[in-house]
């Protein structure tokens, strides 16, 4: 459907609006109701024969600044039930991928199959399990993509303003239209809806909870986005991997094709914009910093992120996870060894039943003992899983472990005291070599880093939070930036694997089927399945592996908003954290701290020297005043168990 056409239906159920009564429907005099047995909800609502619908609803947000208000687009099924009466809770899954990249380790797009105008292939499995047991389930095109209007902002106000549009119509402030100009009221709905999905689908649910909008009941990020800032920067330098004006080419990734051109003068606006010639904290990514509005989160908020995530990384679950429990509010949180990839495919029974119960408990205020459990679930090893009451787990604290030079032969050490006496210095020159080459061969001393290498522990050291860097630094340029690796080094050990995000479908496919399916009435030209493909775990056994990264800009040292030369000669103090993380060093196995200046596959700043550069700096580090400092469990008293 075109733009023009889909204000032209508007304006008509506007105008029939105005001029028609439009008279309740018959409620009958014993409406359906939900069942409820052993604590949770029961499939006893059809899903072939649920009700499917697409409305559009007008947001408050122009994004392409044509002089008219987008309309977002609401795939919307919901039990039959509903018609006579069933008053259900909604699941929405806001996406920009529904017609593009599509869902899920199937690859599922959407799909009007039968021509009827109305979306027949629904990704994922919440339609297939939720819908029989009452609810209702919408797929929500975000602005600028699918069947919405406008163009994608990657993270701007219009990307919150389609599910906070769509809210409010649920609840009765907004109205929506279908295809033919018509009018449609949400009457069936019971007045709370939880937003849930991975990725964009999961940043969504996160921008749309700190607007505080009424009728939001609970929110389930999965792998998801809370700072746009810092998911493609750094302290002030542009992450690596990211390409040039990456907002840009987002927003064209996820742009239906047709309208791809029509969008084209958008992206420029986002082009120049982004502020990638400085990596800097601007107002483009002010807006896109959910944060500074945490305060608004007045709901349930439920967690999931993958510990070895490279694309969101965990600094995006861990500031979210620290500022509700900080402010006590309703949580729970699941920690995966796998990387960006959905509960439902690392592990799905749990997955399944957890959020079942969720939802039951939060959409319907069924008691069931879901928030008298543990909130935490944190997965130590490929499918092991451990159960804990808070994160970072109890008796954690931080432990300073100050740097030992080394000398011309080997690589540093650690002490729980600062070294006395006269200060003795270190230096190495920046270089562009691989994150292998960083932390590889710890034992070896090379020009362009600084290694430093625990004894064999003596006992096992678990992290669980976010480690730091303190350097006390001479450089001889006005600009340099600083990264630091934490790596565990030792016997060869069997780990989930970094490779396919640490999941694959099983091979041979063996499919399990969660919900109910449905096909067209006139034979099976398509079917809507609730089957997917089981997944397993890719390991890797090595000896070396990299636990947490980070670094810092030289230039944002004091401010990530202005820029600040260095002087050359003078000492500046370099502190930074690494991504959070939860983390056991088994006995025998060596920590390892590497500190470099460029980070070629993390972070590369807008200057030099960025990305390569070939005047590379000095960098000289004041070792007595430098410590990293590590989230021990059991603190201090663990750290001498183990041997420093």
């Amino acid at each position: 459907m075109s733009r023009s056409s889909v204000r032209r239906l508007v304006a008509l159920a506007v105008t029939l609006a105005v001029a028609v009564a439009v008279a309740p429907p018959a409620i009958a005099a014993s409406a359906p109701e939900i069942v409820v047995e052993g604590g949770v909800t029961q499939p006893v609502f059809g899903y072939n024969d649920a009700i499917r619908e697409r409305v559009w609803v007008e947001t408050d947000v122009d994004s392409e600044g044509d002089g008219s208000l987008d309309l977002v687009a609401l795939d919307i099924m919901r039990p039959a039930a509903t018609e006579q009466g069933l008053k259900s809770p909604v699941v929405m899954d806001a996406s920009p991928y529904f017609t593009t990249l599509c869902r899920g380790n199937e690859i599922e797009c959407i799909a009007d199959v039968d021509g009827d105008g109305l979306n027949d292939q629904w990704p994922l499995f919440y339609d297939n399990y939720f819908v029989p047991r009452g609810y209702a389930v919408i797929l929500l095109h975000m602005v600028g993509t699918g069947f919405s209007t406008g163009c994608p902002t990657t993270g701007g106000a219009p990307d919150v303003a389609g599910p906070v549009a769509a809210i409010d119509w649920l609840n009765g402030r907004r109205q929506a239209f279908d295809a033919a100009g018509h009018e449609v009221v949400a009457d069936w709905h019971n007045g709370k809806t939880g937003m849930i999905g991975k990725s964009y689908d999961g940043t969504l649910p996160n921008g749309t909870a700190v607007t505080g909008i009424d009728g939001l009941a609970t929110i389930v990020p999965i792998s998801a986005i809370s700072n746009w800032y810092w998911y493609t920067r750094l302290a002030g330098a542009r992450l690596n991997g990211w390409h040039n004006n990456y907002p840009s080419l987002l927003s064209n990734a996820v742009t239906n094709p047709d309208r791809r051109t029509y969008c084209a003068p958008l992206r420029t606006i986002l082009d120049n914009t982004d502020g990638d010639e400085s990596g800097d904290y601007t107002p483009f990514w002010a807006e896109r910093d959910y944060m500074p509005l945490i305060d608004n989160i007045d709901v349930p908020v439920f967690i999931v992120h993958g510990l070895q995530d490279d694309n969101v990384k965990t600094n995006q679950f861990g500031e979210l996870w620290y500022a509700l429990q900080e402010r006590d509010l309703p949580r729970k949180l699941w920690l995966t060894r796998a990387g960006h990839e959905e509960a439902f495919d690392f592990r799905r029974p749990e997955w399944v039943s957890t959020i079942h119960r969720w939802f039951d408990h939060w959409l319907l205020g069924i008691e069931n003992g879901i928030m008298q459990e543990p909130r935490v679930d944190v997965e130590t090893g490929p499918d092991v899983w451990e159960a804990h009451h808070r994160w970072p787990l109890l008796g954690t604290s931080s432990t300073h472990l100050w740097l030992r030079p080394g000398t011309d032969t080997g690589p540093g050490g650690f002490g729980l005291q600062r070294l006395p006496g006269k200060l003795i210095q270190s230096t190495f020159q920046d270089t562009a070599q691989s994150e292998t080459a960083i932390i590889s061969n710890l034992s070896s001393v090379t020009p362009f880093r600084l290694a430093y290498l625990s004894e064999p522990l003596a006992a096992p050291v678990r992290i669980s939070g976010t480690p730091s860097v303190d350097l006390s630094a001479i450089v001889d340029h006005s600009d340099t930036d600083f990264g630091a690796a934490l790596v565990d080094f030792g016997p060869p050990k069997a780990r989930v694997s970094r490779s396919s995000e640490g999941v694959v479908n099983a091979n041979p496919p063996v499919e399990t089927c969660w919900g109910e399916s449905a096909s067209v009435a006139n034979g099976d030209a398509w079917t809507d399945d609730a089957c997917y493909i089981e997944t397993v775990k890719t390991l890797s056994t090595v000896d070396t592996w990299r636990v947490a990264r980070g670094g810092v800009d030289g230039l944002n040292l004091f401010d990530y908003a202005a820029p600040t030369p260095l002087v050359p000669g003078e000492t500046y103090e370099f502190s930074f954290n690494l991504y959070p993380t939860d983390y056991t060093f088994d006995a025998g196995h060596q920590i390892a701290v590497v500190i470099v200046s460029s980070y070629p596959q993390l972070l590369c700043s807008g200057t030099a020297p960025a990305c390569p550069s070939t005047n590379r700096p000095f960098v000289t580090v004041n070792v007595n005043n430098s410590r990293v400092t590590l989230p021990i469990v059991g603190g201090q008293q663990a750290a001498e168990a183990a041997g420093f």
